[in-house]
């Protein structure tokens, strides 16, 4: 029997994925609260507000009943904002079976207990398998079918290497980690580093800024991702400086994008105002500086983003704030 592949989410990403799953021949149903999505992809029209001039295959159904949606799935894609993680993994527990690996595909921190998205998974959905799916993905990309990598971490080596069966691909090659929770930090604090990589493209501060700013950037995700348990080696990979490089060199990130608009004098209030999807960097800045504070954690970028999206600090004393800081060797840690 088929694969049967379950996309909880109505954004650009879960759109993308489902149309991934459809390509491989899969039965896939794509779950979202939005009834114009709905409406949309079961017509034919695809996900026009949030993935634009993309049609999707004839084989894509799309519902807003959970049950119809995970029943018979044979692994579920969970691709709704992180600070929604937990209700809708909630909403999913009296309709999924056990023993079906749930793949978490958002990338952030809980903000209300600065609990790691994985660990809450696990805990509305103690009967699955959990996994995180991450990398240099633009949603766009994937969904036109152009070549990608990504990283499926699971502390479940079988149902890690099902799931990278399941979605593996010629266009989409996933390969297996069992860091799971370094795969994910690194998804999470690459939001935030993208930010303060478009605050220099919008200020003009050149190309040299920009690498320096991308090079030690990583350096604070291998910090914080070695202090969780996790590997050093997953920063250097896909998930860490690969997904690092993709959302710092384009304005397709929407927090790259963010980052440039405030450097070119914009509010966030103007900013926010125009988009319709989540800027995950935003909240995940705040969890990722309150861990800062928590565990004494070195991450001077990261907090200085955070003042800046606070209104803490100007953006030209966040900077001077950055050059200022004393000279040291560059392997430190």
């Amino acid at each position: 029997m088929a694969d049967r592949l379950a996309v909880v989410g109505g954004g650009a990403w879960a759109t993308a994925l489902a149309i991934l799953g459809c390509r491989k021949g899969m039965g896939t149903v794509l779950w979202a609260r939005n009834e114009k999505v709905i409406a949309s992809i079961n017509e034919g029209k695809g996900n026009p507000d949030y993935l634009p001039d993309v049609i999707p295959p004839p084989n894509l159904a799309a519902t807003g009943d959970m049950a119809e949606a995970l029943t018979g799935a044979s692994v579920i894609l969970l691709v709704t904002p992180a600070q929604s993680v937990r209700e809708i993994a909630a909403a999913m527990q009296p309709h999924i079976t056990a023993g079906i690996p749930v793949v978490i595909c958002a990338k952030g921190i809980d903000c209300q207990k600065l609990e790691f998205l994985s660990e809450i998974v696990e805990e509305e959905l103690p009967a699955n398998p959990v996994a995180v799916l991450s990398g240099p993905n633009f949603a766009s990309e994937i969904a036109r079918g152009l070549p990608a990598a990504a990283v499926v971490a699971a502390n479940d080596e079988a149902a890690g290497k099902q799931i990278v069966e399941i979605l593996g691909s010629t266009s989409f090659r996933p390969y297996f980690s069992t860091d799971r929770m370094g795969v994910e930090l690194g998804g999470a604090i690459k939001n935030v580093l993208a930010i303060a990589c478009g605050i220099v493209a919008g200020k003009g501060l050149g190309e040299n800024a920009k690498a320096a700013l991308i090079t030690r950037g990583l350096s604070e995700m291998a910090r914080l991702i070695v202090s969780k348990g996790g590997r050093m080696e997953t920063a250097m990979g896909l998930s860490g400086v690969g997904d690092l490089v993709l959302t710092c060199s384009s304005l397709q990130s929407r927090n790259m994008s963010l980052g440039y608009g405030l450097g070119q004098g914009k509010t966030m209030a103007e900013i926010m105002g125009a988009r319709r999807a989540v800027t995950e960097g935003v909240r995940t800045a705040d969890a990722i500086r309150r861990i800062a504070e928590r565990d004494s954690l070195d991450l001077p970028i990261c907090l200085a983003v955070d003042a800046i999206l606070n209104n803490r600090i100007g953006i030209d004393d966040a900077i001077g704030g950055l050059l200022a800081r004393p000279f040291r060797q560059e392997a430190d840690r």
